[in-house]
């Protein structure tokens, strides 16, 4: 279509390499070719060929005009008399022909481009497209957002609507509205809902023992999409993370970016990290906290169950190494009870001693 581009491939293989050139006839005069060079239609036109063990040749024309349309030949050969005047072109080249049509442009009038304001609630919009001319009938007509055709938005109008009752930093992306034809290609006009990046998702903390993979992660809304940064709080000062030991990994992806820590060191990598998303419209940032943990954290609950039930076994058997006569009773000496608690009074306590231990022993392995 008018406006467009397109590229010409020519490939030819011969002993010596052959020579190649590119000549062109207007549609419906395919008997008066005239020959085409670098730089020819006011600079719109390039040449560019490469000799090898083949020849390889490329035309390209930008900003294709009506009169672009018509047949362009590709010739080539290594016929040392092939520029001979008194030798048939017939007989000393090979040809290959490509015809080109030119299409003119459909005209689109659309809405104009809309920036949402963080700081109030913005009112319904109408997002509208008028096919004003075409070259031909349309097959459909929908609208895409991102790249991805909205549902229930197909119908064959050359003047469409789009409607957003109540528009957020979420609705903010490229719109487009796309017509259709059975044998030409499709056209479309943009329109972009610009906004300010607002995270709405991110990771808040992430306890993690040392050694290890911490994932980091934020989500924003906003349109165009934002430049992703990641700093980490060093000296109460909010500073670029520092790759020197080649550790961190941050990956981007339109409105989500997160940070990878492999291999976590306790000593430099615990402490605050901030995620910050920029486009022209505004800015936003959010923290997440990194705590690590030594890889021996999950033994110190263990010792210390284990030293509390030392203690209390060895003040039990102090109690009853000291145990008064006038505790035995009818001439008969009373089995010792051992109780579940620290004994700071005479009496027995209900439970035994090995419902404590079995009690202490189901709290270590819960730990």
């Amino acid at each position: 279509m008018t406006g467009d581009n397109f590229e010409l491939y020519c490939d030819v293989v011969g002993n010596p390499a052959p020579q190649i050139q590119w000549w062109y006839a207007e549609p419906n005069r395919a008997d008066s070719f005239r020959q085409l060079w670098d730089g020819a239609r006011k600079r719109r036109m390039s040449i560019n060929t490469a000799y090898g063990v083949n020849g390889v040749s490329v035309l390209g024309v930008t900003r294709l005009s009506l009169e672009d349309a018509g047949t362009y030949e590709c010739r080539a050969s290594n016929d040392p008399r092939r520029n001979d005047q008194h030798q048939n072109p017939a007989t000393a080249w090979i040809r290959a022909q490509s015809t080109i049509t030119v299409l003119q442009k459909p005209s689109i009038i659309s809405s104009e481009d809309i920036t949402l304001l963080s700081d109030q609630q913005a009112p319904p919009i109408t997002l509208q497209c008028n096919l004003t001319s075409s070259h031909s009938s349309i097959v459909s007509s929908f609208w895409m957002k991102n790249g991805e055709e909205i549902p229930e938005t197909r119908g064959i109008k050359n003047a469409i609507e789009y409607y957003l009752v109540k528009p957020k930093g979420a609705e903010a992306a490229e719109y487009m509205c796309v017509y259709t034809y059975d044998m030409a290609p499709s056209v479309n006009a943009t329109i972009n809902i610009k906004a300010a990046p607002d995270i709405v998702g991110h990771k808040r903390s992430d306890n993690k023992n040392e050694g290890q993979k911490a994932l980091l992660y934020c989500k924003s809304t906003g349109f165009p999409y934002p430049i992703w940064t990641w700093r980490k709080l060093d000296n109460g000062v909010y500073m670029d993370i520092d790759n020197a030991s080649g550790r961190f990994f941050i990956n981007h992806r339109d409105n989500y970016t997160e940070l990878s820590i492999v291999n976590l060191d306790i000593e430099s990598d615990p402490g605050e990290y901030q995620c910050n998303a920029t486009n022209a419209i505004g800015t936003s940032s959010m923290l997440s906290v990194l705590r690590v943990r030594s890889y021996l954290a999950w033994l110190w609950p263990l010792l210390g169950v284990l030293f509390e039930v030392i203690a209390l076994v060895v003040i039990i058997v102090v109690y009853e190494k000291r145990k008064k006569p006038d505790d035995i009773q009818d001439g008969k000496q009373t089995l010792p009870t051992i109780t579940k608690t620290r004994i700071f009074a005479r009496g027995p306590r209900t439970e035994t001693f090995l419902t404590l231990i079995k009690t202490h022993f189901v709290y270590v392995l819960t730990v």
